[in-house]
Order: structure tokens, then sequence, then C-alpha cells
């Protein structure tokens, strides 16, 4: 309690300033101002993305072409690239070249054993079920390593770059790129033979990790890098794509 009777109450006016303001003694305490509090809510499901009547479609369509690839919603593939028949020359001339030998083996097979005079070779009719046991294993060797080769591909859709690798027969990996990581993409054609018959190589190099992705034996090299460029772009820039082609 004030006693001094001089003293103003703290809440009585000392003083007035020359605008008629009254003037205390000591400061008038504020009130700090009520919290607000926001509440923010968020859809349990993802917002879907508009998606045109003909983007559906196309996405449909590569589905079920496509089984085997996981698109996204509204993801469809704009081209498929597959290897160059030039690469399975060498496994085919490789199982021909067995086959010959085996069979030419079989037909002479007597001749070979007088000429060599050796007796302790079986008779003809266990040899024959050997060489013909050798030919299923060259005819299996052989067309395992044509659908390994075949098995290869390459697939560039509207939102990313799907590349298949089929390394053996049980050896198989999967690489995606998204379409706004790619920083370079160009083509390598090496030599007068990939010239003449138009295939070559495929190079992608992609931001932040420089990782680099290639794939070989590519049919019509420079055509693919146009859409594949043409297809980034787009993707980059938000604007539909051109010019596609399956």
């Amino acid at each position: 309690m004030n006693t001094d009777p001089n003293q103003p109450a703290p809440d009585q006016p000392v003083a007035y300033d020359a605008n008629g303001r009254p003037l205390y003694a000591a400061p008038q305490l504020q009130q700090e101002p009520e919290r607000q509090v926001v509440h923010f809510t968020r859809d349990v499901e993802p917002v879907r993305p508009d998606i045109s009547p003909a983007v559906q479609k196309r996405h449909e369509e590569s589905v079920r072409r496509f089984p085997n690839l996981n698109l996204s919603e509204g993801e469809y593939v704009i081209s498929a690239v597959r290897r160059h028949p030039i690469g399975l020359v060498t496994p085919v001339l490789i199982t021909a070249l067995l086959l010959a030998l085996i069979v030419s083996g079989l037909a002479n097979y007597e001749a070979i054993v007088t000429i060599l005079g050796i007796s302790i070779l079986p008779d003809y009719g266990p040899a024959l079920l050997v060489g013909v046991l050798m030919i299923l294993l060259v005819l299996a060797g052989g067309y395992i390593a044509v659908w390994v080769y075949l098995s290869n591909t390459f697939y560039l859709t509207n939102e990313s770059v799907i590349q298949e690798i089929q390394v053996s027969l049980f050896v198989r990996n999967e690489q995606t790129v998204s379409l706004s990581n790619i920083e370079d993409a160009s083509y390598t054609q090496t030599g007068i033979l990939q010239t003449l018959l138009n295939y070559g190589s495929i190079r992608l190099s992609t931001e932040g990790d420089e990782t680099t992705y290639r794939f070989s034996y590519v049919a019509h090299p420079k055509q693919e890098i146009a859409i594949l460029n043409n297809a980034v772009e787009a993707f980059k820039n938000g604007r539909p794509i051109s010019n596609e082609e399956d």
C-alpha cells in the first residue's frame, strides 16, 4: 500500500504530455495477445493427378503390352528399344559350328576309329547316344545365349527410362532413371559395320552422382536418342511429348 501522501497511486497519471495524454510513473503492463492455433488437415489418400483420357488409354495399352514393367499411374511406354540382330551372329555361329563338328564326328565315327587305331572307344551305338546328348546340350546353350541377348531391353516412358539387364540365365537386374535426372543423352557408332547396319550404343548421364548408363547394340540409335531428348525436354518443361513412337 502507498503510505506517502505526496506519491501518486500507480494507476494515477503523474503528468500529461503536450497532446494531453497521461504519463504514468510506472509502465503499464500490456496484455499478451491470445495465441491462435491453426489446425491443418491432410488427406489420407494421395491426391490423384489429373489424367486425360488419351493418356489413360496409352497407360492401359502399355500395361497390357508390357506386363513386366511396374508403371505408375498415367505412365506409358513411348519407345521399347531392343538390341540389333547383329549381336546374335556370334552365339549362332558358335552353336552351328559345334553342331557341325558333332554330326560330322557321328557320321564318320567308324572311319575316325579306324584311322586313329583306337580300340578303347565304345561301339557306334553308345557313341551315337553320347552324340545326341551333346547335340541337345549345344542347342540348349545356344538357345540360352540368344534368350539372354534378346532379354536386354531399354524402355522409354513419359516419366522415366527403364533398363532391364539380363546377365545370365539366373542373374537379372533393372535400372530406372527419372527423366528429370537425365543431364545428357548421346549415342555412338564406331566402325564401318555399325555405320552400314545402323546400330550403336546409347549413353545416359545423370545429375548429382554423375552415374552413366549404357545400352549397346541399339538399332537406329540416332532416332532413339532424338525421341529420348524430346521426352526429357518435354518432361522438364511440363509440356506434352510430341513425335512419340512405340
